[in-house]
């Protein structure tokens, strides 16, 4: 892997959402289209800088030359009686698929949950038919707990995600 993996900040918001829009168009797994997240760049500033300044939150992107490819988020949820779990998210642009950034990314997030969120549970949601996305969270520990049956409507057909936990306590 020729990429660097630094926690994002907020002079990465625009190439951030520039990203979302790639990833967006190249894949139907996440939860926006080729618009991208509908969000300004300034919005996106606000939020990354939120994250800077928690010790519960973090928010990696993959650099590869003045690119990003890729990004990991993870936060810990903030209602008290849900605040011993927090959740993930991954995208990463095709052209970066299958050099290992995934497996990376993940080891990063996991890294910072474990020595910094300390949260008993982890979970995901990840398109049922994602092999690829379901054998990397497998590898590291995840369990499905569950289906939610018709969790995307994409062109009019009603498309399921499992539900997935890693639990670290």
């Amino acid at each position: 892997m020729n990429c660097i993996i630094d926690r994002a900040t907020v002079d990465d918001a625009e190439k951030i959402l520039a990203l979302t829009k790639i990833c967006g168009a190249e894949t139907d797994n996440l939860s926006y289209g080729d618009e991208g997240l509908p969000i300004s760049v300034e919005q996106e500033r606000c939020y990354l800088e939120s994250v800077l300044q928690s010790d519960k939150d973090i928010f990696f992107v993959v650099r590869e030359g003045q690119n990003i490819v890729g990004t990991a988020n993870y936060f810990t949820l903030l209602k008290r009686r849900m605040a011993h779990r927090g959740e993930l998210g991954l995208c990463v642009r095709k052209s970066a698929w299958g050099k290992g950034i995934g497996h990376a990314l993940m080891e990063k997030i996991l890294a910072f949950v474990k020595n910094n969120a300390q949260v008993d549970i982890i979970s995901l949601e990840v398109r049922n038919d994602n092999t690829r996305a379901i054998k990397l969270y497998q590898d590291f520990g995840f369990k499905k707990i569950g289906t939610f049956e018709g969790y995307f409507k994409i062109d009019g057909k009603l498309v399921d995600f499992d539900i997935m936990e890693l639990k670290l306590r």
